[in-house]
């Protein structure tokens, strides 16, 4: 299968072409991500998020590999909801050190309806500051998928995790069906989706070919799509999962590159444990989106000087924020219109 002819949007991918991805020699697969990466994107631009705990632990939920969930005696400390001036801070430090999303993570089930009216100001002044604004805050109803649209909410994350074959024997508390119902609200909401998954939880290659699927076939693709290696952690069923290789991640970034073409693929959790080679290949492969600062929740995540002297020595340079709102794109037609009336070009057909 050439580069050029899984450059164009497709939502119909079987399990046998996309295995035929996966296996293919590494050079070729990773030259094939890159010539869709290059049709689609700037090679030498990636686009960075900070992520925030705003609630941590008790988490009803039992996914195998979270060390907020309640279910395991991880240590973790529970913190109840942030202040939403304390967000609102924390945020103001996120853009000063160049992040142009602002992610904000909560440890639910599911919000509460007590809950949603400091989450809904939490977006409001996150996107007054000109920031992205990305929350994560469990399954949704179409009731409080709207309110977070309006507030001015940009993404939802809500990630699959894994295949469908494969989900049960990591949650049980929440079914698949639900987390892509979820999605299906977000879209119809007018957000974008932020959906991926985590490689190393003992899956097999049907599983991470079958999880590309379910994103790559969604009606619209995910405009973010983030790909974790497993962060072990002591005291969760998955402390003592075997290492994942280092190659198959590589292989798991480009193969979702070149089934979304258009969509941010996001080098995101266990980036703490990868060398500088090993982020630079992430990159080449069609990675372009990652998540900035010291902390990811609550596991480590490299620091930010160390990113940007990466960047720098691979010549990547943080992506400008792209402008979503509304307002924003009627400002553009305005000053467009009078720039056409000042060259005496223009009719005004409003008067």
């Amino acid at each position: 299968m050439s580069a050029s002819t899984t450059a164009t949007l497709r939502h119909d991918w079987s399990l046998a072409e996309v295995k035929a991805l996966f296996v293919q020699p590494f050079n070729d697969l990773l030259f094939q991500a890159q010539t869709v990466h290059r049709a689609h994107f700037n090679a030498n631009r990636v686009q960075v998020s900070t992520l925030l705990s705003i609630k941590t632990g008790a988490c009803p939920e039992d996914c195998k590999y979270c060390p907020q969930s309640g279910h395991y005696n991880t240590g973790l400390e529970k913190e109840k909801l942030m202040e939403v001036q304390k967000v609102l801070e924390e945020a103001a430090r996120a853009k000063a050190i160049g992040s142009t999303r602002f992610c904000m993570g909560a440890a639910w089930k599911h919000p509460s309806a007590k809950d949603m009216p400091y989450v809904l100001k939490m977006v409001e002044g996150v996107k007054a500051m000109g920031l992205e604004t990305c929350m994560t805050l469990g399954r949704l109803d179409q009731e409080q998928t709207e309110a977070l649209a309006k507030a001015g909410l940009d993404y939802y994350n809500h990630n699959l995790d894994t295949s469908p074959e494969f989900y049960g024997s990591i949650i049980t508390t929440r079914t698949y069906s639900e987390r892509l119902q979820t999605l299906a609200y977000v879209r119809e909401s007018g957000m974008k989706i932020c959906s991926g998954g985590i490689l190393g939880m003992g899956e097999s290659l049907d599983d991470r070919a079958n999880l590309l699927i379910q994103l790559a076939n969604l009606p619209e693709h995910p405009e973010s799509v983030p790909i974790n290696m497993l962060v072990k952690v002591a005291g969760t069923p998955l402390e003592s999962a075997e290492d994942i290789d280092p190659f198959d991640f590589i292989r798991m970034l480009a193969v979702a590159r070149i089934l979304m073409p258009q969509s941010h693929v996001r080098l995101s959790a266990g980036r703490e444990a990868m060398n500088e080679q090993m982020q630079a290949l992430a990159f080449f492969a069609g990675a372009n989106s990652i998540f900035y600062g010291d902390k990811l929740l609550t596991t480590a995540n490299p620091q930010a000087d160390k990113d940007m002297q990466l960047f720098a020595r691979l010549g990547i340079q943080p992506e400008a924020r792209e402008e979503h709102a509304d307002e924003v794109h009627q400002a553009a037609i305005e000053q467009a219109l009078v720039e056409q009336k000042s060259s005496e070009q223009f009719y005004n057909a409003a008067v």
